[in-house]
């Protein structure tokens, strides 16, 4: 099986190789359901879903072994998972799973888990979205892991997708690990490969905004590096007559409070700002909801500054498998869907026309809306989806992007039925 998968993925590598050098994909390649393309040309009207697409298993031909479901990249276990959801793996072919050992079904079968190096996998997750009717994604792309033949084959893979299931994408840079010295010059090093060589821009379905491409920048935290490293960033990707973009630039969510004076000029800088707003709740009768209640203040200076504001709207939140037991105060419940419908409702009170759902795969951190089990292995702990369906959240994100565009009445009422 492995081997047919590895025959059949070299054949995909020269078909993309073919098609990207020409900057395009034939759609015909992968099968698809039919569905209108997604309007890449503006923002608005858009829920973005971040994805993270950084997931490996061995024998994908990766050899980066399980890489993003575990501590042991040689060795997944009960005790080194990193994961609070399990994918439901239900609807994958035999080839795009991978046995985990040491997990089994509640049934006593053997559980396993995918690669998102695999182009049916993407795909796959693609027609999620085209079913359910998300528009878009942001890959994320991570500058300490840049050169590495498996990313190329991950941003490979969504480019295929995005062009056969009519979804719109663009790069998100994750600046997270990252030398400070090194942040500019290996960014914009990338952003003018994938530019020059492989013609990302000229994908029909990549997002532009105010006739740019789109480019979100994730990591402006004061903590991290200096100001002038942001400014210097800022300046090329906002002024290069060649490789200008339209910046997104993700922020702690407490950016207005921010007192080194010029890291409060980078926050007042992009062109679009997005805070991080994950794990910010506050408790309403005796129930974590998002902190939503800042939002007005952020988009009034935003506006003030010449920028667009695009919240983070979350499903919930744990990470007790990455971070221990001690963090299991940090779990945000889901309630079904309540806690996330309600950040719609709020962006549509402020009249707002876009969002970034994050995150569309993130199970580390228990953020996913794409499919995951109810009935995940009985050897370790796992968050579900409280017994609703496993595209529950696909299609909430969907009814969000309606309520966003003017489709749906604001209620704050759950509008769709399990």
């Amino acid at each position: 099986m492995r081997a047919t998968y590895l025959r059949g993925l070299a054949h995909l590598t020269i078909w993309l190789g073919v098609a990207l050098c020409h900057g395009r994909v034939a759609s015909q390649e992968l099968p698809a359901r039919l569905a209108p393309p997604v309007d890449a040309s503006t923002l608005h009207h858009k829920v973005l879903c971040g994805y993270q697409g950084w997931f490996r298993c061995p024998g994908d031909g990766a050899e980066q072994g399980w890489r993003h479901w575990c501590r042991d990249a040689r060795r997944i276990s009960p005790q080194n998972l990193t994961i609070e959801m399990w994918p439901d793996m239900s609807e994958y072919t035999d080839e795009e799973k991978f046995a985990a050992p040491g997990f089994t079904y509640p049934d006593g079968s053997a559980s396993q888990l995918f690669s998102s190096t695999h182009p049916r996998t993407v795909q796959r997750h693609f027609e999620w979205m085209q079913e359910s009717g998300i528009d878009s994604v942001m890959l994320q792309r991570f500058l300490v892991e840049m050169g590495h033949p498996a990313h190329e084959r991950v941003l490979a893979n969504v480019r295929a997708s995005a062009a056969n299931t009519g979804r719109a994408y663009a790069i998100c840079y994750d600046l997270s690990g990252q030398r400070p010295e090194r942040i500019v010059e290996s960014l914009t090093r990338d952003w003018k490969r994938l530019v020059d060589e492989q013609h990302v821009t000229q994908d029909k379905q990549y997002l532009h905004h105010n006739s740019k491409p789109v480019l979100f920048v994730w990591g402006f935290y004061s903590d991290r590096f200096d100001a002038a490293i942001a400014h210097e960033l800022i300046d090329f990707l906002k002024s290069d007559e060649k490789y200008g973009v339209t910046l997104i630039g993700g922020c702690p969510w407490s950016w207005r409070q921010e007192r080194h004076p010029e890291w409060a000029k980078v926050y007042r800088r992009f062109d679009v700002i997005s805070p991080w707003n994950v794990g910010n709740v506050t408790k309403i009768d005796g129930q974590k909801q998002a902190s939503t209640g800042f939002w007005k203040d952020d988009l009034k200076v935003a506006q003030q500054c010449g920028m667009e504001y695009l919240p983070v709207i979350y499903p919930g939140f744990g990470w007790t498998n990455l971070k221990g037991p001690s963090s299991a105060t940090a779990t945000i419940p889901r309630l079904k869907g309540e806690f996330f419908w309600k950040q719609f409702v709020a962006a549509k009170q402020l009249n707002l026309t876009m969002a970034y759902v994050a995150m569309f795969d993130e199970v580390d951190e228990g953020t996913a809306i794409f499919k995951v089990s109810n009935s995940p292995p009985t050897q370790a702990n796992f968050l579900t989806l409280e017994g609703m369906p496993t595209d529950w959240y696909l299609r909430l994100t969907a009814a969000g992007a309606k309520l966003l565009r003017g489709e749906l009445e604001s209620t704050t009422e759950i509008p769709i039925q399990p």
